[in-house]
């Protein structure tokens, strides 16, 4: 995230000429939204260089909740209102229905893709019906239950015989979460709790694959020069995709040889590759799909689950409140079948940490399939869009002292994060909202309840948690720049 703009284009450009005029042609859309002044062939790259989701709220402070930016030749338009979010999310949901796929992931099976799919094709709208019945259903969520309830009691027999020592918390949701989604799957575990390294490597690859996607790019700025892959993200990518298969191409090769030898499995032993394979998907889409859900399922619910953690050691008189009202209901025999959702503060300060910390700062950028108004502005077709969930949730005119964390503001409120109230859209909103939202919501509660409730957490060497370091780095995900470790002790 440290490469410099400038010196990656004064370094890696195509002949001036040739960026004049595409430069000349970017400047004959008429009526756009407003924005800063654009140096010639860079535009604003160099204003938006490490911390993008706060470059553009500043500019929006400045020039309205639409503007627009110009990065080498690409039009970026940014909405960083509730009221300008409700326009691209909803109004116009279907102009920008389509996806920006950065250069980085611009690989020969980009038409597989789920999440980055580029348009609403059909394979989308397969891989959509698929994971809405069979993974995001409130049927299929409830059938998970013995499966996250299992996986939750091995994490927290693991914790309990590591007290004293320090947890890092990321790591420690992450195996947990992967397991769970490995055996809906494939019925099968990746990961060992005690297996630190097979575990760092899996969670790395997945990583880079995310930095590698919103690393800035000569070939994401300039398209003339992408097929040179003048960065080594996309090869860099290739090579982690290919390795993160591995986990997944000798499974599928295993599955496919029971069907050749006609080999009858039930329907209740089926699990996700079973019906995958029954829609005849291939390898490659199989590997691609998983990968998406990996990523999707495990670093939303980690980060939150770390900043809400973080938030809570730093707030000692907000944990007491919380952990007073599990503990007046529940305990550890009865906290794993207990409905999570029924308790108000617990679930204000989920709410705060994904309004504070937005699990996503920026939304997954949009692209708009074509021309159309918003706010009486005009978006081109083809510009990419992007909604700053950061900027409307720290906007003061929209929430009271948005930098403080205070849970009570969401008691006795109505506002909800499922894509209706655009003031809080950690998840987005529209047809390419995260489709495993209830998933990751319960998988959120499931995990943070317990950790909330049987242990006391403090950080390492008696340091002042009111002095906890909470510097955010951005990426596709707002994560914390240094991970979060912690020591616990067992509550009575």
């Amino acid at each position: 995230m440290e490469f410099t703009l400038l010196s990656s284009f004064f370094l890696f450009a195509t002949p001036l000429f040739l960026l004049f005029v595409a430069h000349k042609y970017s400047k004959s859309v008429k009526n756009l939204p407003p924005g800063p002044r654009q140096w010639p062939i860079i535009g604003n790259m160099h204003q938006m260089a490490k911390n993008p989701h706060i470059a553009a709220a500043n500019f929006a402070k400045q020039y309205g909740p639409l503007i627009s930016l110009r990065l080498g030749t690409r039009l970026l338009v940014v909405a960083s209102s509730p009221k300008a979010a409700m326009e691209v999310l909803k109004t116009q949901d279907r102009h920008f229905s389509g996806r920006s796929i950065p250069d980085a992931l611009q690989q020969s099976f980009i038409d597989y893709y789920f999440v980055w799919a580029r348009d609403c094709n059909e394979h989308w709208k397969s891989c959509r019906t698929l994971c809405r019945a069979e993974l995001f259903s409130a049927k299929a969520i409830e059938a998970q239950s013995n499966l996250r309830n299992e996986k939750l009691a091995h994490m927290l027999d693991f914790l309990n015989s590591t007290q004293g020592k320090v947890v890092k918390i990321e790591e420690l949701v992450f195996t947990t979460l992967i397991n769970t989604l490995s055996n809906i799957l494939f019925s099968k575990d990746f990961l060992d709790l005690k297996d630190d390294e097979t575990a760092h490597r899996l969670k790395f690859g997945l990583f880079k694959i995310l930095e590698n996607s919103v690393t800035p790019n000569v070939s994401d700025f300039f398209p003339i020069v992408g097929g040179l892959d003048l960065q080594g993200l996309r090869k860099d990518c290739l090579n982690h995709l290919d390795e993160l298969s591995s986990f997944s191409n000798t499974i599928v090769k295993e599955r496919r040889a029971r069907i050749t030898n006609n080999k009858v499995v039930a329907d209740h032993e089926k699990d996700f590759l079973d019906l995958l394979l029954e829609n005849n998907f291939t390898t490659s889409q199989i590997n691609i799909l998983v990968l998406e859900l990996c990523i999707a399922g495990t670093d939303t619910v980690v980060t939150t689950i770390e900043w809400a953690m973080a938030e809570l050691v730093k707030n000692k008189e907000i944990m007491q409140k919380v952990q007073e009202e599990l503990k007046n209901e529940l305990n550890k025999s009865n906290i794993m079948k207990s409905d999570l959702s029924k308790f108000p503060y617990f679930n204000a300060c989920i709410k705060e940490t994904l309004r504070l910390h937005p699990v996503v700062p920026v939304l997954i950028p949009r692209r708009a399939i074509e021309a159309c108004e918003v706010m009486n502005y005009t978006v081109p077709q083809n510009a990419q869009v992007w909604v700053n969930v950061w900027a409307i949730s720290h906007d003061p005119e929209v929430w009271e002292d948005p930098n403080t964390f205070n849970p009570e503001r969401f008691l006795g409120s109505n506002i909800d994060f499922t894509g209706h109230d655009y003031e809080f859209i950690p998840f987005g909103g529209g047809r390419r909202m995260c489709p495993g939202l209830p998933s990751g919501v319960k998988s959120l509660q499931t995990i943070l309840a317990p950790l909330i409730l049987e242990y006391d957490w403090a950080l390492p060497n008696d340091e002042d948690p009111t002095k906890l370091n909470m510097t955010e780095k951005f990426g596709v995900t707002l994560q914390r720049e240094k991970p979060l470790e912690l020591i616990f002790t067992c509550r009575e």
